[in-house]
This record gives structure tokens, sequence and C-alpha cells, in this order.
């Protein structure tokens, strides 16, 4: 049995509730059994719910299908490739920017592409996303220099998009800014007690910390994020995307929805997961693809053919069976 830290026990205690771990069925001991855990992301984002309503559909097949899945809350997309990379998990949730870095071996992998990744499919957009609080000034990109602003704990997709959004508006994070390396789960309480002026997270919309920071008695803000067109050319992986600000959070100031960019969520494994357990965690569900719709607000707009986009690493042999067996094309 793989030793998991402390920090883990407490997620899959989280997990056990979350999806039904607990759930007694045929061949519950049976030395068959495979046991497999996603990555996912803090517990107020939307990989953590997403990884569990995977999980949950799963686990609910446990007597046939011989596989018990659980959820662990992780720094994020870095996090989580590296440790399906050395095999502490078995799926992650990524980012598709971190997934083509990996892939590519550049930023954090910078010389040393990772060439066992392989991908499953594709999820929900995650909106380029900055919070600012209403009394800082703050309307513009160019408003950030010389404030408080959290850019997301090292290692997460949501530092690596704030550097380059930063970047592209000329604004550079370690002399024009009073930077703060912070988790995205603890940046809606900062700002409520003005530690910190603005934050960024990278995130599918509802989020429940974004709701936080919303709700909170310090207003806060959606900040546009424009001017991003040499970002969009230099990268494909990202698309201009709008935050649905009146109709998921009235309670944040302003009136309009407001632009920013974006990319997909992908679920990521390796080349040792086997095809077996890939095939039939992908099987189940995209043959559910309406109850998990229905586990997270994210997830509504997806389609079966829509989740096969948005992948830079190969795909791997268990779930290119499956979308053969089912009539989808393949890119």
């Amino acid at each position: 049995m793989k030793n998991r830290n402390h920090g883990f026990v407490r997620a899959s205690v989280a997990a056990i509730i979350l999806t039904g771990f607990n759930a007694c069925g045929p061949g519950e001991n049976s030395p068959k059994s495979t046991f497999v855990t996603i990555g996912t992301g803090s517990v107020t984002g939307v990989y953590y719910p997403v990884g569990g309503a995977i999980a949950k559909i799963v686990n609910e097949k446990h007597a046939e299908l011989g596989i018990r899945a659980s959820v662990e809350s992780t720094g994020g997309s870095v996090y989580n490739i590296n440790a399906v990379l050395s095999g502490d998990l078995e799926f992650g949730i990524a980012q598709s920017d971190r997934q083509f870095q990996a892939w590519s071996g550049k930023a954090d992998w910078e010389g040393k592409p990772a060439k066992e990744l392989r991908g499953v499919f594709s999820l929900h957009p995650e909106i380029v996303t900055l919070v600012a609080a209403d009394d800082a000034g703050i309307r513009s990109l160019s408003d950030l220099r010389g404030k408080r602003v959290n850019l997301g704990n090292p290692g997460s997709g949501t530092r690596g998009n704030a550097m380059q959004v930063l970047r592209a508006a000329g604004i550079d994070p370690e002399s024009d800014l009073q930077a703060e390396s912070l988790k995205a789960s603890d940046a809606p309480k900062m700002v409520q007690d003005n530690r910190i002026d603005a934050f960024f997270f990278t995130v599918g919309h509802p989020s429940g910390a974004i709701l936080e920071a919303t709700s909170g008695k310090r207003k806060v803000r959606f900040v546009p994020i424009t001017g991003m067109e040499e970002l969009l050319s230099e990268h494909s992986y990202y698309t201009m995307a709008t935050i649905p600000k009146k109709k998921l959070y009235p309670m944040a100031a302003g009136e309009e929805d407001v632009p920013s960019i974006s990319m997909v969520t992908t679920v990521i494994t390796s080349e040792r997961v086997s095809e077996e357990t890939v095939y039939a965690v992908t099987r189940e569900v995209f043959e559910n693809l309406d109850t998990f719709q229905s586990l997270h607000e994210a997830l509504g707009e997806l389609t079966r053919q829509g989740m096969l986009g948005g992948r830079t690493a190969p795909l791997h042999p268990g779930a290119e069976k499956y979308f053969l067996e089912a009539g989808l094309s393949v890119p």
C-alpha cells in the first residue's frame, strides 16, 4: 500500500463521504479489485467536486468493474501531472496548457518532456479570473501595479496563467507588484481581511471560492483581462471567454459580464495505468454523462464529442478503445 501524507488522509476521509466509498457490494475484498486515486485541487475549487463526480460514478459500478476510486485534494495541475508520472496517482485533473507544457518539456518540465503522460478526456472550460477589492481602485490590469496581488501557489495552473497574463500586459510580477503565493482557497479570506487587494484564480464557474469572495462584507469586482491577442496567437490552448457575472455572481460589483481568456480542463493518466482500468473509467463517465453533468454546474455544457478535444499528450489506449467502440471521432 502506498504511503500517503496526513493531508491526503484528511482528503480521503472527505472523499469517502463524497463518493460513498464504504458502500458494500459483491467482490468488496476481491484480490482482483483495483484502487485508483484521482488528483484534484483545493476543496473550494471545481477540480475537487469534479474528481468526486468521476469517483462516484465509478464506485457505483464497483461490483461490476472491480474498481474503487477516491479523490485527493492537491496543489493542482503541476502536482497532479508529476504525481501521475511518478505513479503516486493513477489519474489527475490538469489544465490543457499544463498538459501541453509537460508533454512538450516546457515551463516546469523545461528540457524534460513527460513522454509517459497520456490524455483521457476533457472537461469544462477554465477561465483566468481576476478578482479585486472594489475599494482598491483596480479596474484594469494596469491598475495592479503597486498592489498586493495573489498569483497562486507555486506549481498551480493559476500561477502559470497569471504570470503569462501579466507579462502580456507589460507588467513585471516581481518588480511591479507586491506579489503573494497563496493557495486559491486562502485568497477570498485574505481579500476580505484587507491583507491583499486582488487575486488570480483559473477556475471553472461557478466556483465556491469566488462565491465566498463576492459574498463578503468587503465588496469585490471582476477585472477584465483584455489585450491578450498576442498571447492567444502564441498559445493555441487559450481562447477568449466571458465570466457570467450577472447570472452566477450577482453580489459582485459591476453590472456587466466580464471578458477574459480560458483553456479546458483535462483528465490525465500515464502509460503505466492498465488499458482495462482507463477503458472502464472512461466508459462509465461517457455512458452516464447526464448523471455526471448533474453533479456540478460547471459540467452542464459537456458533449461526448467535445470531451475529446483539448488534449496535447497522446490518448491512452484504454480511452481510445472506448471512443472507437462508441463511434466517436478521435482527433
